[in-house]
């Protein structure tokens, strides 16, 4: 389930960048210890990372090797009950 809601996430979130005329870099993060992000945007003005967790149960962290080498970036979960939220942001 994990990948399809991931899948979902982004596909809609671009939908909402492209509606929004809102220009942003995406990326994916992963280092060779297999600690990942699971979206990244960056633009002009800001840094944003995103974890994606289906389970409302389960626990999320963002990696503290990304948040040492990007302090600036806001970092924040994604569920079902805040996925909302995520669509929406940056695009009011």
């Amino acid at each position: 389930m994990g990948p399809l809601w991931e899948n979902f996430l982004i596909s809609e979130r671009l939908k909402a960048l492209s509606q929004y005329s809102i220009d942003a870099d995406r990326y994916f993060w992963r280092t060779t210890q297999q600690q990942e992000i699971d979206y990244i945007e960056e633009s002009a003005q800001s840094l944003a990372a995103w974890e994606f967790k289906w389970s409302n149960k389960k626990k999320a962290r963002i990696p503290k090797t990304f948040t040492r080498a990007y302090p600036e970036a806001k970092c924040s979960l994604v569920t079902p009950d805040s996925f909302m939220d995520f669509l929406a942001s940056g695009t009011d």
